[in-house]
């Protein structure tokens, strides 16, 4: 059984009737979008392309208000969809839940990205931010090959023979210092939440690009 819940409304449905109480978030409509609002952390490759968009999380809720089996219902495929399953997932146990609640009911949130339009400088072209879509998903092959061989190489597995090849790569996909700088602001940020999953994912990342400067993090945060 689905049934979608609104940001706006904060209601399920007409499919679901009133005879059935469902999860309503703690403090309510307000308070949910307080949360989005606060944690939310907008996504570099997004943020910086000026790209919006609605994705549909997927999840089920216990009895203790906790979520699980959480999932990308409908996304754009690119980094908005981790944002937004991120901070589905950090919703738990902010639960109100019935005696009576049905826990195998699938409910589907819709969270709303909208960038800064003052990064952006007016509201963004559907044409550009098409394209920036697609170029995301090239752009992962890319970072892929990246984050590949770095990950082998610390484990004495890489053909050392193209590590020139893969640092050009990295100049081309702007893995430099500001970066950086941005992604251990962002993993800071996540780890403040209580989010230390999604701070070590950024960590890792930044380890697998070939910098060390997120190595102390890791051993401290990560590695048990």
């Amino acid at each position: 059984m689905i049934k979608r819940l609104f940001t706006l409304a904060f209601v399920l449905a007409a499919m679901v009737t009133a005879a059935f109480a469902q999860p309503a978030f703690k403090g309510g409509e307000q308070a949910f979008a307080t949360f989005l609002k606060n944690n939310i952390v907008y996504p570099e490759y997004s943020s910086k392309n000026c790209i919006s968009g609605t994705i549909d999380v997927a999840f089920r809720i216990t009895k203790s208000g906790r979520v699980v089996d959480a999932t990308v219902q409908r996304g754009l495929g690119i980094d908005l969809d981790d944002e937004a399953l991120r901070i589905i997932k950090l919703t738990s146990g902010k639960w109100t839940v019935p005696a009576d609640y049905n826990e195998n009911t699938r409910l589907v949130q819709p969270v709303r990205f909208s960038p800064d339009l003052t990064n952006c400088g007016a509201l963004p072209n559907v044409n550009d931010m098409q394209a920036a879509i697609n170029s995301y998903k090239i752009r992962q092959e890319l970072e892929n090959a990246v984050t590949n061989y770095y990950s082998n190489k610390y484990q004495g597995k890489a053909d050392t023979s193209k590590e020139a090849t893969i640092i050009n790569l990295k100049k081309q996909l702007g893995f430099d210092d500001e970066l950086i700088n941005d992604l251990l602001k962002q993993a800071d940020k996540k780890l403040k939440q209580g989010d230390k999953e999604g701070a070590c994912t950024d960590w890792t990342f930044i380890r697998n690009i070939g910098s060390n400067r997120a190595d102390g993090f890791i051993s401290k945060y990560c590695n048990h």
